[in-house]
C-alpha cells in the first residue's frame, strides 16, 4: 500500500473527498514526523513504535575504489512492531 491507497481507502471508507482524505493523512504524516525530527518516540498501541537512533561517526570503505572514508554520525527512523500486529501477520 502507498500514501495515494491509503488516501482513497480513507475516503471511501468515511464518505469524504480525495481533498480531504489527502489533507488528513498529510496532517497524520507531518504530525508524525515533526514528533520524531524533536526527539520524541511515537507509540500506536497494537501497530508498533517508532523511534530515532542514533549512529556514531565510522570509519567505511568506499565499495568502488575501497579508499577508508569517514562515516559522519547520523540519526535515522527506527519501527519496532507491535505484538498485535506481529501476531495478525504470523496467523
Amino acid at each position: 500500500m502507498n500514501k495515494s491507497e491509503l488516501v482513497e481507502i480513507l475516503a471511501s471508507k468515511k464518505q469524504l473527498t480525495y481533498k480531504r482524505a489527502e489533507e488528513i493523512v498529510n496532517i497524520l504524516f507531518d504530525s508524525m514526523t515533526d514528533a520524531l525530527t524533536s526527539g520524541g518516540r511515537i507509540e500506536i498501541r497494537g501497530f508498533g513504535s517508532f523511534v530515532v537512533k542514533d549512529y556514531k561517526a565510522y570509519l567505511g570503505r568506499n565499495p568502488k575504489t575501497g579508499q577508508v572514508i569517514e562515516v559522519r554520525p547520523k540519526k535515522l527512523p527506527f519501527f519496532k512492531v507491535g505484538k498485535d500486529l506481529r501476531d495478525r501477520v504470523n496467523r
